[in-house]
């Protein structure tokens, strides 16, 4: 469902294979709420989403901390999508997940597919030449 292209390159490496786990782990979400032989999933949908918040929480950290580190003027800016982004992820109630697998899971996929449009093609697109005239790749 997720597929890495070369246009969701911020060209700074480190970032792009942090942006790629981001998109493994909704792909391991998508597969596990694919499954159709009704099987409960639960343990296996609260670990990806676990995983998921986990690997945003040290992605964020270690982007806000490379803008912050060379001055980009909207790192307020961006700090508060991340922070959003958090809260959504930790707003899912399990009983929800629990009573409303594939419904909550499939919530939960568009979330993410949404994150990656809105946030890493248009707003980290904003602190790439930024960051790259820096002479960060």
């Amino acid at each position: 469902m997720f597929k890495w292209k070369d246009e969701f390159s911020v060209n700074i490496k480190s970032v792009d294979e942090q942006h790629k786990e981001i998109f493994r782990i909704g792909n391991d979400l998508y597969d596990i709420i694919s499954i159709r032989d009704g099987v409960d999933r639960y343990d296996e949908i609260m670990d990806a989403l676990n995983r998921l918040r986990d690997y945003a929480v040290y992605h964020f950290d270690y982007e806000e901390k490379l803008m912050e580190e060379n001055g980009y003027p909207k790192l307020e800016q961006h700090k508060r999508q991340h922070e959003a982004f958090i809260a959504k992820v930790n707003a899912i109630d399990q009983e929800a997940v629990d009573e409303s697998q594939r419904k909550v899971g499939m919530d939960l996929i568009v979330f993410v597919a949404n994150w990656i449009e809105n946030h890493i093609l248009k707003t980290d697109m904003e602190y790439k030449e930024f960051l790259n005239k820096k002479g960060i790749y």
